[in-house]
């Protein structure tokens, strides 16, 4: 496992949105912006899935991720595995973020999963000699 600094931790709450990355089975790449995210602890990640369909697809067959994140000069790319939960405490809390966030931006949002990323590997993707260095 590797762990997320505070400085990553707090970039990642700072930005809006993050790239999650999944692919199928066999290896055809998919990406979407994902801005319901939070962290758990320093080793783990959740997303909630609102809108997922290949994304959700290729979870359930290939459940290696990557999840970048940058602001200006700065970023970091997260590579893990995930776990998809549906039912139980953490999905449970997931679904009642989900739903205030939806009632505060006034259109209705419900989760149907809680995507649980196990950090893995942490990389650089700031710009110069450093990208793609290898930090934890």
């Amino acid at each position: 496992m590797a762990k997320m600094t505070e400085r990553m931790q707090e970039l990642f709450n700072k930005v809006p949105t993050a790239i999650l990355a999944t692919a199928t089975a066999d290896g055809a790449p998919n990406a979407v912006p994902v801005g319901a995210k939070k962290i758990i602890d320093d080793e783990t990640i959740l997303i909630s899935d609102q809108f997922f369909n290949k994304t959700l697809a290729n979870l359930k067959s290939n459940p290696k991720v990557a999840v970048s994140f940058w602001e200006g000069h700065e970023g970091y790319q997260i590579k893990g595995s995930a776990t998809i939960e549906t039912s139980g405490q953490r999905f449970e809390e997931t679904a009642k973020w989900i739903e205030e966030l939806g009632n505060k931006v006034g259109a209705p949002l419900k989760s149907k999963g809680a995507v649980i990323i196990q950090i893995e590997e942490i990389y650089a993707l700031a710009p110069g000699p450093g990208a793609g260095k290898k930090l934890a």
